[in-house]
C-alpha cells in the first residue's frame, strides 16, 4: 500500500530524522545557489574561460585538499573521459593524483608549495587553474593561485560564502552560498558538473558527436 514513509526495521527514529534534516539542509543550499545571481553568472563566466582555453589548445589544471582533492580528480575525469555522450577527450589534469610528486614536493619543499610548484612546472600561459578551498584560506591553494596569475594562467577559485583570501587572487571566484564545509563541497561538485556539461555542449555539439555505445 502507498502511504507515508515508515521507519525501516532496525533504524531508529533519531537516525531517520537526522538523515531527513541533512537532506533538507542540502536542498536549502541548492535553493540558495539557484537564487544567487552571482553564483549563476560566475558559472557562466567560468564556462566561457574554459571553452576559450580548451578550444585554443590549452589545458585545465585542478587542485584541492581532502574532499576538494577528490572533487578536483572527479572533475578532471569528467573532462578527460566523457559526461553525457562520447566525444574527444580534453586536456584536464588533477594536481592531486600523483603520490610520488606530492610526497616529493611535500618532503623537499613543504606542503604549502604542493600545488604552486606543479603550476610552475606544468602550467603554461593561456591554461586555466581551478583551485578549490571551502574556506578560501588553504595556504597551498593560495600559493597556487598566485603562481597561476604570475604565469599568465586564468586563476579560478571555488570557495564558500566567506571566501577568505581567495577572491582577491582569482580572475573568477565561485562562492558557494553556504558556510558549512560539507554543503559547500556538494555545491562545488554540482557546479563542476554544470560547467562540464556546458563546456562539453559548446566544444562538441550533440549533433556532431558520435552516438554513445551501449
Amino acid at each position: 500500500m502507498k502511504g507515508l514513509p515508515t521507519t525501516p526495521r532496525g533504524i531508529s527514529e533519531a537516525v531517520r530524522r537526522s538523515a531527513i534534516d541533512y537532506l533538507v539542509r542540502s536542498r536549502d543550499a541548492v535553493d540558495a545557489a539557484i537564487a544567487d545571481p552571482e553564483f549563476i553568472a560566475t558559472i557562466a563566466a567560468i564556462v566561457d574561460r574554459v571553452v576559450d582555453a580548451l578550444a585554443s589548445g590549452h589545458k585545465l589544471l585542478l587542485a584541492g585538499n581532502g574532499g576538494s582533492a577528490a572533487d578536483a580528480q572527479h572533475i578532471a575525469g569528467e573532462f578527460l573521459s566523457r559526461l553525457h555522450y562520447d566525444r574527444a577527450p580534453v586536456a584536464a589534469v588533477a594536481l592531486t593524483a600523483d603520490g610520488s610528486v606530492m610526497t616529493a614536493i611535500g618532503n623537499d619543499c613543504g606542503f604549502e608549495h604542493l600545488f604552486e610548484r606543479q603550476v610552475l612546472g606544468l602550467g603554461r600561459e593561456g591554461d586555466v587553474l581551478i583551485a578549490i578551498s571551502t574556506s578560501g584560506r588553504s595556504p597551498n591553494i593560495l600559493r597556487a593561485l598566485r603562481a597561476a596569475r604570475r604565469g599568465g594562467l586564468t586563476a579560478i577559485g571555488f570557495t564558500g560564502s566567506g571566501g577568505g583570501a581567495m577572491p582577491a587572487l582569482c580572475d573568477l571566484c565561485l562562492r558557494a552560498p553556504s558556510d558549512s564545509t560539507p554543503l559547500i563541497q556538494q555545491l562545488h561538485i554540482t557546479a563542476g558538473h554544470i560547467i562540464c556539461v556546458l563546456v562539453e555542449a559548446r566544444l562538441f555539439p550533440r549533433e556532431a558527436a558520435p552516438e554513445a555505445a551501449g
